[in-house]
């Protein structure tokens, strides 16, 4: 094949190539939402997301995330966060709400989410953000993987992976029900039935091995419970007697249950809604 012929693929090829993503205004939103095909970066107008002093029961998670973040936030070395444990409590409204926390003194620090179905467009996003002017926080929530899930391998990338590394201007935070990002009985079967044992689930158990910090969120007490719901009464001015507020809070996740954050979000809806205050 002759030189002209490889220019002639070379330029097919460049036209039905997918231009790169074009550069968001990184002064005009403090968080942005990532899309694949088309590459994009949407911002976010307002984000959705509670203040860090109406998060109890977490207060070690709280402190160590906060203080990781602010040192990135910094241009200091931080470590890539797993924020694992029981439903709702509180883990993607920790990674918002320290992100806005940090803000104050390091008002170039982004968030960046990215869905973990469009972790195959990884690459292209470390691209984008690894020319951009600011300190992103790229936060995927809910991350776990199937035994056919192949998403892990691009993530690896954003950890400690590739050639070049993780850009030193990106930070990964992710939000999981699971320790090991996969399901305990998949662990299980796949050690049972493989030749090696010990390599059969290695590549996808080590990939929770390169965050840096596992922060463990774990089903709250009681008193915990109600602690939630009297900081959310302070903090919007619901003026409820307490006696007839912890009598309901206790039914409601009764009813439900079980009890977390969000049950106790839920619950404090319910309240304000029929007291006529506007969250």
């Amino acid at each position: 094949m002759n030189d002209e012929a490889l220019t002639r693929i070379a330029a097919a090829l460049e036209r039905i190539a997918p231009p790169p993503a074009p550069a968001p205004d990184w002064h005009g939103a403090t968080a942005f939402v990532w899309h694949a095909e088309p590459d994009r970066l949407e911002p976010v107008a307002k984000v959705n997301r509670v203040d860090l002093s109406l998060l109890h029961g977490v207060d070690r998670s709280r402190d160590t995330l906060l203080a990781n973040t602010a040192r990135f936030g910094q241009g200091l070395p931080a470590n890539n966060a797993l924020l694992w444990g029981a439903r709702g409590m509180g883990k993607s409204s920790l990674v918002k709400a320290v992100h806005a926390a940090c803000l104050a003194d390091a008002p170039d620090l982004k968030l960046v989410e990215v869905q973990r179905e469009d972790l195959g467009s990884i690459g292209r996003l470390l691209t984008l953000l690894r020319a951009a002017p600011v300190r992103v926080i790229l936060f995927c929530d809910d991350l776990s993987f199937s035994h056919d899930d192949h998403h892990y391998k691009s993530l690896k990338a954003v950890l400690d992976g590739g050639v070049e590394g993780r850009p030193e201007n990106v930070i990964f935070y992710a939000t999981s029900n699971r320790r090991h990002l996969m399901p305990r009985d998949m662990i299980e079967n796949e050690r049972s039935s493989a030749i090696n044992p010990s390599e059969a689930v290695e590549e996808k158990v080590s990939l929770s091995d390169r965050f840096g910090l596992w922060l463990g969120f774990h089903p709250c007490s009681q008193d915990e419970y109600l602690a939630m719901i009297e900081g959310y009464c302070a903090a919007y001015g619901v003026t409820v007697d307490k006696a007839v507020v912890v009598a309901e809070a206790i039914e409601w996740q009764a009813t439900r249950g079980s009890r977390s954050g969000r049950v106790a979000w839920q619950f404090f809806c319910d309240l304000a809604g029929r007291h006529g205050v506007t969250i």
